[in-house]
């Protein structure tokens, strides 16, 4: 969800923030005003093409920020964690910034690491979903009308035994044109041989590693290890300036004397007679440890030539030293597939029609499902469409199979949305025939009704465009209704629709020292009534007109 928004210096937006939160949020205004060029901001920070034409005259660069809450946006948590742009503090939060120089220099940021354009619409696919007249309209998009079709009416139960299926497939497929590799086989086959003995003849034993790094320091650290420990036992029991095991004595006996007199100190008495034990325990430990001691310079020599013979072995074959033991194990594996590559071919065909066959049978029904997913949502489409003032529109999904059965994680369907806008005229793919507007109303239809595996924030510019009355009112319930289960952010001109937003922003132009700039305002109650009564009335607002505003205001909730 976008929390907040900065812009500096594009277009004719001096500076300005706002924050945003969840539900349905309105922009209104005259216009030419300037609420267009908010949605074009947000779409230069999201990856769209960095022009040094917006930046506002007189400045030297455009700057944009913006922050978004990825809580319920674990796609755009998933690729910032895999890109390595996460927050580790702040795992829940993407931070994002662009700046744009007037030499046509773009320089883009993401949780304070520098991004790519790519990487910002990498990330804004994942975030953001601009409806409108945009050029990065995902619905438009084939994989993503096939994922509204499957979201609407197919079970991911069904979808996953579908990938799982083509996934099985694909891995016995590869690993018979691995072992059908003919002349590379055997070559490989000779490589792997050669590897196998050199990590047969290192003969690495499995706790071996471990226990060579341990013996070597000790063995590199034996002379110090014999002197501090002798030291160590002087200055418990031997010490000439008092060791500890006789100062302790001496106090014990000291305190059994007081004792005898004063019955406090038997306590104290009791507790340094038990030291004095304990130090002479240690003592004893230490002794012992001393006396199997010895400097072995010729062992030392042998673990060092030891363990370097194990770290070349390993950075040889690009493996951790404790890794070998599972790197031969794999080799192995792969030789024994090589040099058994005729039965285990033979083999595998068999798993292949087996795995085709089952494939096919998921695949067959997932396609039925769609089917009929399609008409169902089709129809609702429809009925929404002519709701939204397309009074003769007619939606429909094409589910087709693919020129090629080859196994695919989605099934072999691809599914085509196609639109009829006029009687007489035979539907057609929606990129063709779907003005601005009906493209906006269109993709609000199948938004609320598909509800699907949404992006966290839908922004619908000039929704509204060529419709008015019951047909606003319309349009304004879904956009509230859209806006229950997220962010939805709609530029509008018409009073029904802004009526239902959760939050009103008020935009307007202003000349200040011969420079025009825009402003945006977070209406309040009493603002929201009077901007919707302009809506409704134009420049002469009466008593009456506000009455009506305040109704609809009412009336919306």
């Amino acid at each position: 969800m976008l929390k907040y928004l900065q812009v500096r210096d594009f277009a004719i937006i001096d500076h300005l923030e706002l924050d945003f939160g969840p539900g349905l949020t309105v922009l209104s205004g005259e216009t030419g005003a300037g609420k267009s060029i908010l949605i074009d901001a947000l779409g230069m920070l999201l990856g769209d093409r960095a022009d040094s034409d917006a930046i506002r005259d007189g400045a030297e660069r455009a700057e944009i920020g913006a922050e978004f809450d990825l809580t319920d946006a674990e796609p755009a948590s998933l690729w910032l964690r895999n890109q390595d742009f996460a927050d580790p503090d702040e795992p829940d939060v993407a931070l994002v910034r662009r700046l744009l120089s007037r030499e046509g220099r773009a320089r883009a940021y993401i949780n304070g690491r520098p991004a790519t354009a790519r990487d910002l619409k990498a990330l804004g696919e994942r975030l953001v979903d601009i409806h409108g007249q945009h050029a990065h309209q995902s619905l438009l998009r084939a994989p993503v009308q096939l994922n509204l079709l499957d979201a609407y009416g197919v079970s991911s139960e069904v979808r996953e035994a579908v990938a799982g299926a083509a996934g099985e497939h694909r891995g016995i497929r590869e690993r018979i044109e691995r072992l059908r590799g003919g002349e590379e086989a055997e070559q490989r086959a000779d490589y792997l041989r050669y590897q196998v003995h050199e990590l047969e003849a290192l003969n690495l034993g499995a706790d071996e590693l471990s226990s060579l790094e341990a013996e070597q320091r000790r063995l590199a650290n034996a002379e110090r290890l014999m002197q501090d420990s002798q030291q160590a036992y002087a200055l418990l029991y031997e010490s000439e300036d008092g060791a500890a095991a006789d100062l302790l004595g001496r106090a014990h006996g000291l305190l059994e004397g007081l004792a005898a007199l004063e019955p406090t100190f038997r306590e104290a008495g009791e507790m340094v007679g038990g030291a004095a034990i304990q130090v002479r325990e240690a003592a004893d430990a230490v002794r012992r440890a001393v006396d199997s001691m010895e400097l072995d310079p010729q062992r030392l020599e042998w673990v060092d030539n030891r363990l370097g013979e194990i770290f070349d072995v390993a950075r040889k074959h690009r493996v951790s030293p404790a890794e070998l033991p599972q790197h031969l194990d794999r080799l192995r594996a792969e030789l024994e597939d090589l040099e058994g590559a005729a039965d285990e071919v033979a083999r595998l065909q068999e798993q292949l029609a087996q795995a085709e066959a089952r494939y096919t049978e998921q695949a067959k029904r997932l396609s039925q499902l769609r089917q009929g997913a399609a008409d169902r949502l089709a129809g609702e489409v429809t009925q929404a469409i002519r709701d939204l003032g397309m009074p003769q529109g007619v939606f429909q999904i094409a589910v087709r199979e693919r020129p090629d059965k080859q196994p695919r994680a989605r099934g072999h369907d691809e599914a085509e949305f196609l639109v009829s806008a006029n009687p007489g005229q035979p539907p057609q793919p929606l990129s063709r025939v779907a003005s601005g507007g009906e493209l906006s109303r269109i993709s609000l239809a199948v938004e609320v009704i598909a509800a699907g595996e949404r992006v966290p924030t839908l922004i619908f510019d000039e929704v509204d465009a060529g419709i008015g009355g019951g047909v606003a009112e319309m349009v304004g319930l879904r956009l509230k209704a859209l806006g229950n289960g997220g962010q939805v952010m709609c530029v509008t001109h018409l009073p029904q629709v802004a009526a239902h937003g959760r939050q009103h922003f008020q935009v307007r132009k202003q000349v200040f020292d011969g420079h025009t700039t825009t402003r945006i305002e977070r209406l309040d109650e009493e603002a929201r009534v009077e901007e919707l009564a302009r809506m409704l009335g134009g420049l002469k607002i009466t008593a009456q007109t506000r009455a009506h505003a305040r109704e609809m205001v009412d009336n919306a909730r």
